[in-house]
């Protein structure tokens, strides 16, 4: 070997270690990641809330890398590109490979088809699954939400059908005339394998005489002319000529089909042929043989069975319920109230006619004001419309030709001034109609009465699970929706514009139509005072934790303990679906009513469950992550066991109303805000900024946007309701929801364990001897942390000797009075 052969190869092997590292890297990375997201997959209901606690030894996690798996699967998976990221995964072996020099894979061509499943896999799923679940992602969620708002749910559709048949028409070469080469290529296969079934051509066939005759006449006497053969297979027209045989006797088709060549058909007899002339054709047509069918034997006995249909025999399963049900009938959920009387419209106020007065002179006003306005700015109308609603007038043009929808949009500002009006709202152009609206105030508004929405045969007819009737439309119809279709509600709006008489509405709408057996409320009153009048419904319609006095939760600290129990209780529930094989709640009670689940094995009826939280923002404020994972965890998961949620606030800003909350509650209702931020935030579009207050309010179902006048209910009208209910006979106690432990230590001073502190206690407890101030409030703010583990802290700094016991409203008592004697504590805690 060449002294420059050997520097060569010395110089590949020192080149080569490198190359073995990186891919191997690549290679291991695809395989970890694909069995994190696997992994995840099989567990992101409880891994998904381990995802924020990588400094928490207490969390065990159930994926295979541990809380490394979690991370990226929720980063990967739940807060991006949902099942897309194998194709991440995939391109790491893929660079894996290319790094050792082994070409298994197109490198452009493989990227750019992943690409394409990255980007469009995430909406295609978020389409189909609408947003519940992992397998879209928060990417295929918001892209899905964002095209459906512009091109609707149809639209959507066409988009990701049109997309994915071009790229296979591309990848596959789907063209008609590639098809149709295809198909041929098929045939000759086909037609191929057929002629390799038949015999030899060395073989031959015996015609019958008449055929001999057919195929190859006689000369006559008189004409001495020869044949010519007319041969047509496959559009193919072959002509030969031959000499006239002489004394034919037997004769044989022999056909020879070769591909790309001109088919022949030689005629061969026992007699030898004499070669063709040109000179003398004659046409003979190729004969259709067939193939007789033998007689069948007169002596052969036919037999005849009629299989008869089987009877249906019910299991031993079956059998018992179906016996039950004729002993006891139905299983009636009513049964423990069977004497319960529903809530009467009388109970409502009455105000009196509220039929909707028309005022010809102010239509006729706005409707010049806005002619004339538009006309300046040289847009003709060729058509105006008004439709009037108890709130606002709704004036519907059709514009002249050429006229840009753009064009009156940006007049608003111009036409409010004009009118004189507040909260002008352009609708352009209006959903499914060729116009542009105009939604201008009433001077004299209408006032909705609960009692005029909840007496309409609308309402009263419903059939629907959960029905809720908002109020009225634009048009002056009662608005009637169904929160289990919902599946859960989002509300905001601006403090005083009828948020709080929107939810009475909601929940008076819910106990008019639903017995206490059927439904149950969890309600979260921050405020203290706005749900409070609902006490007396406890032992009918409300839910609590064992041992808890009031069902109305007041309390921050034990909304975190009610929201994780109502987790337990999904779970709970889909053990029973499962067992029971039935896929949601409604199913399964009507298996339940049939007497077909033993109630000795689990089996229960199971009442729907609202849970109702009337002031969202100051939850996030106090307990942040802590209640928003079991909130999102329950709006993702809790649809089908017939638990839904309606959160409100004041505030909607991002921080409060976050992604995660927003891809799990696509109907929102917002009342007037301050800003188009605001109404942008809850609603993803402006308008909410442009309404008028007093209950006027904009309902989003994920489609339409849908302008309402809420019912008012007063909060007399809400006290009649409640004492009603509660003088009936209630069940013993509030419906009671699985018993949850929090985290908070209540172990003493001698009980303490320096091995299960927590990470941050040393650094808590200088934070309290520093400030002389025992406050879990302080340790949130200090080291932004949640409520639950501030306040685990403070108890194993209380069981450590730090600070005093727990004083009410007041701080706890701080035991250590400098930092020196608080190190020589530490010191004795790890002596232990």
């Amino acid at each position: 070997m060449s002294i420059e052969q050997k520097n060569t190869t010395a110089a590949s092997k020192i080149i080569s270690k490198p190359r073995i590292i990186s891919g191997s890297i690549f290679i291991v990375s695809s395989i970890v990641l694909t069995l994190s997201f696997v992994s995840y997959l099989m567990n992101w209901k409880a891994d998904q809330s381990q995802a924020g606690t990588m400094a928490d030894k207490t969390v065990e996690s159930s994926n295979l890398f541990g809380k490394i798996g979690d991370w990226l699967g929720n980063i990967f998976i739940f807060e991006s590109i949902g099942v897309a990221a194998f194709v991440v995964a995939f391109l790491f072996l893929v660079f894996g490979t290319l790094i050792f020099k082994k070409n298994y894979f197109k490198p452009w061509k493989t990227i750019s088809h992943s690409l394409f499943f990255i980007c469009w896999t995430p909406i295609f799923f978020g389409a189909v699954t609408n947003g519940e679940g992992v397998l879209g992602g928060v990417y295929g969620y918001q892209i899905m939400d964002y095209l459906k708002s512009y091109i609707g749910s149809v639209g959507l559709w066409m988009v990701l059908l049109v997309s994915f048949a071009l790229y296979f028409v591309l990848e596959f070469n789907l063209r008609p005339s590639s098809i149709k080469n295809k198909l041929n290529d098929l045939n000759d296969n086909t037609f191929g394998k057929l002629k390799s079934m038949m015999p030899d051509s060395d073989e031959e066939f015996e015609a019958d005489e008449d055929l001999d005759k057919e195929i190859v006449p006689e000369k006559s006497a008189v004409n001495q002319t020869p044949l010519k053969t007319d041969n047509d297979f496959g559009n193919i027209k072959v002509t030969q000529e031959f000499e006239p045989i002489k004394t034919p006797n037997k004769t044989t088709f022999v056909e020879d089909v070769k591909e790309s060549q001109p088919e022949q058909i030689v005629l061969t007899t026992e007699t030898p042929v004499q070669k063709p002339i040109v000179d003398k054709p004659i046409i003979i047509e190729k004969p259709v043989i067939e193939t007789p069918i033998a007689k069948a034997n007169d002596d052969i006995t036919l037999n005849i069975e009629v299989k008869k249909e089987e009877v249906y025999a019910p299991n031993a399963e079956q059998q018992k319920s179906d016996d039950l049900v004729s002993k006891h009938g139905l299983y009636d959920h009513k049964l423990d109230l069977a004497k319960f009387q529903m809530p009467s419209v009388e109970l409502l106020k009455d105000y009196g006619n509220e039929e909707i007065t028309i005022n010809h002179d102010e239509l006729e006003e706005n409707k010049n004001r806005i002619v004339g306005l538009l006309k300046t700015f040289n847009v003709g109308i060729s058509e105006i419309k008004a439709t009037i609603g108890p709130t606002v007038t709704l004036y519907e043009i059709v514009p002249e030709a050429g006229i840009r929808v753009s064009a009156i949009k940006k007049l608003q500002d111009d036409i409010a001034l004009n009118l004189s009006a507040l909260g002008i709202r352009i609708i352009a152009p209006m959903p499914g109609k060729g116009t542009i609206g105009i939604e201008v105030p009433r001077k004299n508004p209408t006032m909705v009465s609960m009692r005029s929405v909840v007496a309409s045969p609308k309402f009263q007819s419903a059939d629907m699970d959960l029905p809720i009737v908002f109020g009225r439309t634009i048009s002056n119809e009662v608005f009637v929706a169904d929160l289990a279709k919902m599946p859960h509600l989002l509300m905001a709006g601006a403090t005083g514009q009828g948020k709080s008489v929107g939810i009475n509405a909601i929940l008076t709408s819910l106990i008019y139509k639903k017995h206490p057996s059927e439904l149950k409320f969890v309600m979260v009153d921050p405020k203290k005072v706005e749900l409070s009048l609902y006490s007396k419904i406890e032992r009918h319609y409300l839910a609590k934790l064992p041992d808890t006095e009031d069902a109305i939760i007041t309390d921050n600290a034990k909304v975190i303990n009610t929201l994780n129990s109502l987790c337990i209780e999904m779970d709970q529930r889909y053990d029973l679906l499962k067992n029971a094989f039935c896929k949601n709640i409604k199913e399964y009670n009507a298996k339940f009513a049939q007497r077909k689940l033993n109630p000795e094995n689990g089996h229960r009826y199971l009442p729907y469950i609202v849970l109702v939280v009337d002031e969202f923002a100051d939850l996030i404020m106090t307990a942040g992550k802590e209640v928003e994972h079991p909130i999102a965890r329950l709006a993702q998961l809790a649809r089908a066991i017939g638990i839904h949620l309606i959160v409100a606030t004041q505030r909607p800003s991002v921080n409060v109303i976050t992604g995660m909350i927003k891809a799990n509650f696509p109907a929102r209702i917002a009342f007037r805000v301050i800003s188009g931020v605001d109404s942008k935030t809850i609603l993803d579009s402006p308008g909410a900024e442009q309404l008028v207050g007093r209950g006027d309010m904009l309902y989003f179902n994920g489609n339409d946007l849908t302008r309402l006048q809420c019912a008012f209910v007063d909060t007399p009208e809400v006290e009649r309701i409640a004492e009603f209910v509660g003088e009936q006979k209630g069940y013993p106690d509030a419906y009671l929801l699985p018993e949850y432990s929090g985290d908070e230590s209540t172990s003493t001073v001698g009980a303490f364990d320096p091995n299960e502190k927590d990470q941050l206690f040393e650094d808590a407890a200088r934070i309290v001897i520093s400030t002389q101030q025992g406050s879990t409030s302080m340790l949130q703010r200090q080291l932004k942390l949640g409520y639950n583990r501030a306040g685990r802290i403070m108890d194993q700094l209380e069981a450590a000797g730090v600070v005093g016991g727990f004083n009410g409203a007041k701080a706890r008592e701080v035991l250590i009075s400098d930092l020196g004697s608080l190190e020589r504590l530490f010191d004795e805690l790890k002596g232990r």
